[in-house]
C-alpha cells in the first residue's frame, strides 16, 4: 500500500504551498537566473528546503529541480525514488498569474506510482496512487489533513462536449499551432485553453480537456507527478507517436515530446 507515502506527499505539498504564498504576498521573489536562462526564486529554494525534510523521512532517495546534479551512475542504481518540482511554473509566479503548483511524484522502475499536485493560490490539490486512482479536492483549508484522501472526489469528472485541448501558456510555438489545426480537421470543432505549469496535466486528468499536446521542451520533474494523475484518471501519456509510454529516470533528464490524451 502507498497510503502513507502519499499523506507524506500531501504535507510536504500544503506546506511548501504554504510557504510559497508568503512570498508570493510579499512581492520580494529575489530573483536569479540559473545556468539553463531558467528564473530561480526564493520561494523555489524555500519550497524545496520544506519537501525534502519532509520526505528524507521515508528513507527513499529524493531528486529535486533544485538539487538535480545526482550522477547517472548513482540514480541507476534507485529502483524507487522521489521526483520533485518544489515550484512549477516559476515564470507564471513572476507574471502573477497564479498558475504555479507544487508537484511530488514517486518513481518506480521508471514509471510514475503516485503524484501529487498543489495549487498554493487555489488551496487545491490533485493527487493519485497506482492503488486508488486520481482525486482532487479544493478548500483544503477547510479540511483536516488526515481525512483528505477520503474527502476526495474522484477523477475524471464530466469532459466537454467540445473536443478541448489545453496548451502551455509560456511555450506555444509553430509545431503545437500545427497540430491544433490538424486535430481540428479531424474533430470539426475544437476549444482550445492556455495554462501554465503542470495544471494541464490535471485538465486532462480530470476531463475538463481531451488533450494535451507538448511539442516543447520539458525536464522529468516537470511532468512526473501530473503523469500519475493522469494516468490513474484513465488518460494515456505517450511520446508524440501515441504509442511509447513516457518514462523517468533517464540519463539525460530532458523529456521527449509527448501527447497526454483520454
Amino acid at each position: 500500500m502507498l497510503s502513507h507515502l502519499l499523506d507524506a506527499a500531501i504535507l510536504a505539498s500544503i506546506e511548501a504551498g504554504q510557504a510559497i504564498i508568503e512570498i508570493y504576498k510579499s512581492d520580494n521573489f529575489d530573483i536569479q537566473t540559473k545556468s539553463d536562462s531558467s528564473p530561480l526564486t526564493k520561494a523555489d529554494l524555500a519550497a524545496h528546503t520544506i519537501i525534502i525534510e519532509h520526505l528524507k523521512k521515508t528513507n527513499i532517495p529524493i531528486l529535486s529541480e533544485e538539487d538535480a546534479n545526482i550522477p547517472f551512475e548513482t540514480r541507476s542504481q534507485w529502483d524507487r525514488f522521489w521526483l520533485v518540482d518544489p515550484l512549477d511554473g516559476t515564470k507564471e509566479f513572476i507574471k502573477k498569474n497564479d498558475e504555479f503548483t507544487v508537484n511530488i511524484a514517486l518513481i518506480e522502475q521508471g514509471e510514475p506510482i503516485l503524484g501529487v499536485i498543489y495549487l498554493p493560490v487555489f488551496n487545491s490539490i490533485y493527487f493519485a496512487s497506482a492503488d486508488i486512482g486520481s482525486f482532487y479536492q479544493n478548500n483544503i483549508n477547510k479540511i483536516a489533513l488526515n481525512t483528505i484522501v477520503e474527502k476526495a472526489i474522484k477523477l475524471p469528472l464530466n469532459t466537454p462536449d467540445t473536443y478541448t485541448l489545453v496548451g502551455s501558456r509560456s511555450h506555444m510555438n509553430d509545431l503545437t499551432k500545427e497540430y491544433f489545426l490538424n486535430v481540428e480537421k479531424q474533430q470539426g470543432k475544437i476549444n482550445i485553453i492556455s495554462k501554465g505549469s503542470s495544471l494541464k496535466l490535471c485538465m486532462v486528468a480530470e476531463g475538463s480537456a481531451h488533450e494535451y499536446p507538448r511539442f516543447g521542451p520539458t525536464m522529468e520533474w516537470d511532468t512526473a507527478a501530473g503523469h500519475a494523475i493522469a494516468l490513474f484518471s484513465g488518460a494515456k501519456v505517450t511520446k508524440d507517436d501515441g504509442k511509447t509510454d513516457l518514462l523517468y529516470n533517464k540519463e539525460n533528464l530532458l523529456n521527449p515530446y509527448f501527447i497526454v490524451k483520454r
